[in-house]
C-alpha cells in the first residue's frame, strides 16, 4: 500500500511544474474573459483558444529547451546575453501586469461570494469581508515558503477548480455543432454600433492564455525541478498535460456561459451575473458549481500572483529563492494588500481584469524576440538551436502577437474613452 502511495506520489510530482502553470493560467481572469465571450459571441471565438493554447504549448516548449540545454533561467539569460535593461522591462512589465490582477481576482472573488451569500443571508456578506479571508488564505499558504508546499497546494485547488468547470460544461453546454463551428476562425457579427466589441475581448483571451510571465517562471521551475536536456520528453508530457487542461476548462468556462447567458440574449458586464443569472436559467445546483468553481479559480492564480515579484528578483539577481526573508514576506503582503482596493472601492472588476489581461498581451512581442535571439544562439544552444521551421512559426506568433497588442491597447483606449 506504501509502495502504491509513494509510485503516486512520484508520478504526480511530475506534473506538478505544469500543475503550477495551470493554476498561474486559469484565473478570474481566464472566467472573465472566457464568461464574457461566451455571453457576448456563443462558441464563435472558440478558435481563439485553440489558437492560443498552441501558442502557448509551442512557447513553453521553446523557453523550456532552452534552460534544459543551458541551465539558465529567462531573466538570467536575458541580464546575460541581451541586456540588463531587457529584464528589468520583464520585472516592471510583468509586476505591473500582476499587480492589476491581484485586484480584479480578489474583486470578482470578493464580488461572487457577496452576490451568492444573499440567498443564505438577509442582505449578504460585505465583499471586504470575503477579500480579507481570501488574501489570509493566499498568505497562509505563502507564509510556508517553499515551492513543493505552493505547488501541492495548488494541485489540490487546480483539481476542484477544473472538476467545477468541467461539471458545469456538461450541466450547461451549448448545441455540439456550434461548439465544432467555433473551431473555425471568424470574427462574430455585431450590431454598428460595436463593431469594435470582439477586438478587446480577443485580446484578452490572449493575453491570459499565452501569458508571458508563464514561459519565464517554467524556466524556474524546471531549474529547480533539476531537469537536464536528458527530461526533455517529461517536459512535454507535462507541458501537454498543462496546456491540454487549460483548453478543456477555457472551454468549458465559454460554453457554460454560451449556453446559458448567450442563448437567452443576456450580455456580462460584470462576472456575479453568472451568479445572479445562472440560477434561475439552470437551477442552484450548477450556479453552486461555477461559485466553487470560480473561487478556486481565484485562490490558484493568486498564489503564483503574488510571487511573481519576489521570484522574479531572485531569478534576476540569481539568488536563493528562500521566501521566509522578511524582505520578501513584506513585499507579499503589500502585493495581497491591493486584493482589497476593488471591494473598498467599488471598482468594476470586469473592467480591471480584462484590461490587466489585454495588458499581458502587449508584453508578448517583446517575449518571442527574446526567445527567437537566444534560441538561434549557436554558442548557446548547440545542436538543439531553432530549426527553420521553428523560426517561421515564431515570426507568425511575433505577428498575431503584434496584432493582438494593436487590439487590446485600442480596446481599453475605447472604454476609457468612452
Amino acid at each position: 500500500m506504501a509502495l502504491t502511495k509513494d509510485k503516486i506520489l512520484k508520478g504526480l510530482a511530475l506534473f506538478l511544474p505544469g500543475i503550477f502553470l495551470l493554476g498561474f493560467n486559469i484565473g478570474t481572469g481566464s472566467v472573465t474573459a472566457m464568461a464574457k465571450a461566451g455571453a457576448s459571441y456563443g462558441m464563435s471565438l472558440l478558435w481563439t483558444i485553440v489558437a492560443s493554447c498552441l501558442t502557448t504549448y509551442f512557447m513553453i516548449n521553446l523557453y523550456s529547451r532552452y534552460t534544459l540545454v543551458t541551465g539558465e533561467t529567462a531573466l538570467n539569460a536575458f541580464r546575460k546575453h541581451i541586456h540588463p535593461a531587457v529584464g528589468i522591462f520583464f520585472i516592471v512589465a510583468l509586476t505591473a501586469g500582476v499587480m492589476g490582477s491581484v485586484m480584479g481576482v480578489m474583486g470578482i472573488v470578493a464580488d461572487i461570494c457577496f452576490v451568492w451569500s444573499k440567498s443564505y443571508v438577509e442582505g449578504g456578506i460585505s465583499p471586504v469581508v470575503f477579500a480579507s479571508v481570501f488574501i489570509t488564505l493566499v498568505y497562509f499558504i505563502f507564509w510556508n515558503g517553499k515551492t513543493q508546499f505552493f505547488e501541492r497546494a495548488l494541485a489540490v485547488v487546480v483539481a476542484i477548480m477544473a472538476a467545477c468547470f468541467v461539471a458545469n460544461f456538461f450541466l450547461l453546454m451549448p448545441p455540439p455543432i456550434d461548439i465544432i463551428k467555433g473551431m473555425i476562425p471568424n470574427m462574430p457579427e455585431v450590431s454598428a454600433d460595436q463593431g469594435k466589441g470582439p477586438f478587446l475581448v480577443i485580446a484578452s483571451l490572449v493575453g491570459t492564455t499565452v501569458f508571458s510571465g508563464l514561459f519565464i517562471i517554467r524556466t524556474t521551475l524546471i531549474k529547480e525541478a533539476g531537469w537536464t536536456i536528458k527530461d526533455l520528453r517529461v517536459q512535454r508530457k507535462d507541458a501537454i498535460v498543462a496546456v491540454t487542461l487549460m483548453f478543456i476548462i477555457s472551454m468549458a468556462i465559454m460554453a457554460a456561459a454560451a449556453g446559458t447567458l448567450h442563448s437567452a440574449n443576456i450580455g456580462l458586464t460584470r462576472a456575479s451575473q453568472m451568479i445572479e443569472l445562472l440560477e434561475p436559467l439552470a437551477g442552484p445546483l450548477a450556479t453552486a458549481i461555477f461559485a466553487f468553481g470560480i473561487i478556486a479559480a481565484g485562490v490558484s492564480s493568486q498564489i503564483p500572483n503574488v510571487l511573481m515579484l519576489p521570484w522574479l528578483l531572485c531569478d534576476y539577481n540569481q539568488s536563493e529563492r528562500e521566501m521566509t526573508l522578511p524582505k520578501y514576506r513584506i513585499m507579499v503582503f503589500l502585493i495581497s494588500l491591493l486584493g482589497l482596493v476593488v471591494p473598498i472601492f467599488n471598482a468594476p472588476p470586469v473592467f480591471v481584469m480584462i484590461a490587466s489581461q489585454a495588458f499581458n498581451a502587449v508584453i508578448l512581442p517583446a517575449t518571442v524576440l527574446c526567445i527567437f535571439y537566444l534560441g538561434n544562439r549557436t554558442d548557446l544552444m548547440g545542436a538543439y538551436r531553432n530549426s527553420k521551421a521553428t523560426n517561421v512559426i515564431l515570426f507568425l506568433i511575433l505577428l498575431f502577437s503584434i496584432f493582438t497588442s494593436v487590439v487590446g491597447i485600442k480596446g481599453v483606449w475605447q472604454i476609457i474613452s468612452v
